[in-house]
């Protein structure tokens, strides 16, 4: 019994430790490539898990819109879109803003989006949430299997997601963006259209995260409003970067999993702790991750894995 409870949690921790990943690797196109303060990762994480849950789940009997029980990779498609299109409508506000101002602004949105999704109950039944969202492959995969199936797919994304952000800091699109990050008037001095590629790196980062957010109420098969807890997702996503080193995809995944370890484990412990500090277990785990944060920054400031720009390679042309 002892070894199934531990593959039951070592399920469940690579499951939200690769969807966390995901978060992880879409906020370091944005902050780590391009130096965009975005805090307001649960709203779009919100918009990318309610369009996916919409869209997949079962009819609900006019609970909520939707209900159309469409494939699962329409859903994360949806999602990725959905999301991405509501981060090119904030990007065209704010993308201009500078660093503090653009945080103030998209936690503003972020909290407009997740009032949006509590409040208005004809759309998403509000408090009481979303249920019959189906998981990958569950028809032949059926009961704790699907668990294990779900972990193949969601590290699948994981991976997909990691080449194509290696593929993109690789490029001469992401030179040019870390030029802007590093110095912006430089960068426009030499010709670069700061603003557009700005706008870019905001949808992509923003279509990343609805995707994590589709996987997310996947796996929960069920979504309501405290899914979307900025302290789960905003909050502890951007420890997990700033731990694990912006500005290199290694150091996202690896932030993503040593904090969601600590996380998870000191949740163990919290609960064995009289009920009056039961009720503060998420502040005094808040606290140790905040000490944590200080201890890595102090001992590593670029993170365990800090960024390291790959080697520039200079064409001689051809030989004479």
């Amino acid at each position: 019994m002892e070894l199934y409870g531990l593959a039951q949690y070592l399920v469940s921790f690579l499951i939200a430790g690769g969807i966390y990943a995901l978060l992880c690797l879409a906020l370091n196109v944005q902050w780590g490539y391009g130096g965009l303060f975005n805090a307001g990762i649960a709203g779009f994480f919100a918009v990318g898990a309610y369009t996916s849950a919409l869209l997949t789940a079962a009819s609900s009997g006019g609970k909520h819109v939707g209900g159309f029980g469409l494939p699962i990779p329409v859903g994360l498609l949806a999602a990725a879109l959905v999301a991405g299109a509501t981060g090119w409508a904030v990007a065209r506000i704010c993308v201009h803003l500078k660093s503090d101002y653009l945080a103030m602004a998209s936690i503003g949105i972020s909290e407009i989006l997740r009032m949006v999704i509590v409040n208005e109950q004809w759309l998403t039944n509000g408090s009481l949430g979303i249920a019959n969202i189906p998981r990958p492959f569950e028809n032949w995969a059926t009961g704790e299997a699907s668990a294990w199936v779900f972990v193949v797919v969601v590290w699948a994304m994981v991976g997909a997601s990691w080449w194509f952000c290696n593929r993109l800091y690789a490029s001469p699109w992401g030179r040019a963006l870390r030029a802007i990050r590093d110095n912006e008037e430089a960068a426009r001095a030499v010709g670069k259209d700061v603003d557009r590629l700005r706008l870019q790196t905001y949808v992509i980062g923003c279509a990343l995260m609805g995707v994590a957010g589709a996987l997310s109420a996947s796996y929960f098969k069920f979504l309501s409003p405290a899914a979307t807890d900025p302290l789960l997702i905003t909050f502890l996503v951007w420890v997990m970067l700033i731990a694990g080193g912006s500005g290199n995809n290694r150091g996202a995944v690896v932030g993503a999993l040593a904090i969601w370890a600590i996380w998870s484990v000191t949740e163990i412990f919290t609960a064995r702790l009289p009920p009056d500090w039961t009720a503060r277990s998420s502040y005094v785990r808040m606290l140790l991750v905040g000490l944590l944060l200080q201890f890595v920054l102090q001992r590593y400031r670029g993170g365990l894995v800090p960024e390291r720009s790959p080697p520039l390679r200079f064409d001689d042309g051809p030989p004479r």
